[in-house]
């Protein structure tokens, strides 16, 4: 499928998500920390039956590959980020936090570009300037 047409699914599936998600909250009067064992445990599940024909290429990743994981989807990602956007949308409106939230392609960009050797391009530059702005205009 499109590479691009999954990252639309993606923002569509965050964003959504995150509505429910700050209701369920809500609702429950859950803490953070709990709402996002419930997230991670009901994706364990789901991710778990989704990958299971993959897992012998566990054994076969190495464990600098297997570190990285662990430490920028585990721990930076998953567990750091994941609560950090919990307690967010528990304390803030979803047209506040979310725009914020999401500029994590501006990291993720910065990121290549200073450790990766991706290139830093015009287009680069003048869309992360305007996604500054529009998240500017969007949270003052």
């Amino acid at each position: 499928m499109n590479p691009q047409l999954l990252a639309l699914f993606t923002a569509m599936a965050w964003g959504i998500g995150g509505y429910f998600e700050k209701k369920g909250l809500h609702l429950g009067g859950l803490s953070p920390q709990v709402g996002i064992t419930i997230r991670t445990a009901v994706a364990l599940v789901i991710l778990g039956i989704a990958s299971f024909p993959q897992w012998k290429t566990i054994s076969q990743a190495g464990p600098k590959a297997l570190t990285m994981m662990v430490l920028g989807g585990g721990v930076v990602a998953g567990a750091v980020g994941m609560l950090c956007f919990y307690a967010a949308i528990k304390g803030a409106p979803l047209n506040q936090v979310m725009p914020i939230a999401f500029t994590s392609p501006l990291f993720g960009a910065l990121m290549g570009i200073l450790l990766g050797g991706e290139p830093l391009t015009w287009k680069i530059a003048i869309g992360t300037l305007l996604t500054i702005g529009g998240i500017v205009v969007l949270t003052t």
